[in-house]
């Protein structure tokens, strides 16, 4: 009850000439996380609460996850493999047409 008085008596008014400071602290700067992989989320594993959520039902959804994470991950790399395939024959090509003509 104190922190709530405290935060409404120290709160700067508000005037149509000058914004609202709200005194918070900067955002902790954040690591650049890792991709998660399917096995990541196959055993990742939660607390049960009391009243909590089925875990029976969480794994299964975890499952399904991971199983449409392998499944995206696997189209990614074929779709990579196609883009540099496709990138050599277009070099390849522009090589060829450009010895058959000779531009002055």
């Amino acid at each position: 009850m104190r922190n709530l008085i405290r935060r409404f008596t120290h709160r700067p008014m508000s005037s149509p000439h000058r914004p609202v400071s709200h005194h918070h602290k900067p955002a902790p700067p954040t690591r650049p996380r890792l991709p998660l992989r399917p096995g990541q989320i196959r055993d990742r594993c939660f607390p049960v609460r009391r009243h909590g959520l089925d875990p029976v039902k969480i794994r299964d959804f975890l499952h399904r996850v991971a199983d449409e994470l392998t499944t995206a991950q696997t189209a990614l790399v074929a779709a990579q493999e196609e883009n540099v395939r496709i990138k050599t024959a277009l070099r390849e090509w522009q090589s060829a047409q450009s010895a058959r003509h000779h531009y002055r």
